[in-house]
């Protein structure tokens, strides 16, 4: 299946957040069946709040492109999108969203809100969800497990050191 191809692209690109200890999310965009934008979250390595994979995808599709109308185009991503991303997404224009996970804290598709199909906006986007949502979700799971044992280690480590 295609949409199970395009978010294995996605995964991968998880899996490279998570090895600069970000949050393993992932997306790529794709236009007539291929990848014209690909990435990963950075925000602990930019330290720069914005940038999210959704966000950094949108911004290297519309360099490539040289439009910011991103029409026909699908963005595959391995987690539901927030607020920002939702917005990006809506003000690019993305024709269709396929997400993996649920985000119960801040998913603007469909899971807290559904901001990318409010008829108030003047785009709405099709959305697709549960995509190898397993897969996506366990990567999540496992990334903040290992994060907290990290913390409570360090933890424990400062005070044996004290």
């Amino acid at each position: 299946m295609q949409d199970e191809f395009f978010m294995k692209e996605a995964i991968k690109e998880a899996k490279k957040a998570e090895e600069l200890l970000e949050v393993p999310i992932g997306a790529v965009l794709v236009l007539d069946g291929e990848v014209i934008a690909r990435g990963h979250n950075l925000r602990e390595t930019t330290q720069r709040s914005i940038t999210h994979a959704e966000i950094l995808v949108i911004d290297e599709a519309c360099k490539r492109l040289n439009s910011w109308r991103l029409e026909e185009a699908t963005l595959y991503v391995t987690l539901e999108p927030c607020p920002m991303c939702a917005g990006a997404i809506i003000q690019s224009r993305v024709k269709e969203v396929v997400y993996g996970a649920k985000d119960p804290k801040a998913g603007c598709a469909g899971t807290l809100m559904n901001l990318l199909q409010d008829e108030r906006f003047n785009h709405r986007t099709e959305i697709r969800s549960g995509i190898l949502e397993e897969e996506c979700g366990e990567l999540l799971s496992d990334f903040f497990r290992k994060l907290r044992q990290r913390k409570k280690e360090q933890k424990q480590q400062s005070i044996q050191e004290s």
